[in-house]
């Protein structure tokens, strides 16, 4: 993770994106005080599809498609 002062992000603002743009984490400081994080954007549907890849490993048939006391058809 990055480090910079307020005034060095200021400065070169473009420069300090195009890093966070390529994954890069930068901490912004002043007088030695943490005042924000600069984070990468997230590919909200290529972390979902990790998620759902992740819960199916664990998952049963019929553990959260089955009401408990009636039948239903879900092609209807």
């Amino acid at each position: 993770m990055l480090t910079v002062n307020i005034s060095d992000l200021r400065a070169n603002l473009l420069k300090y994106l195009e890093k966070a743009s390529h994954g890069e984490q930068i901490t912004v400081t002043t007088n030695g005080r943490v005042l924000a994080t600069i984070a990468p954007p997230t590919d909200k549907k290529a972390l979902a599809k990790k998620r759902l890849s992740e819960l199916s490993a664990t998952a049963k048939i019929n553990d959260v498609t089955s009401p408990l006391d009636n039948q239903w058809d879900a092609m209807l």
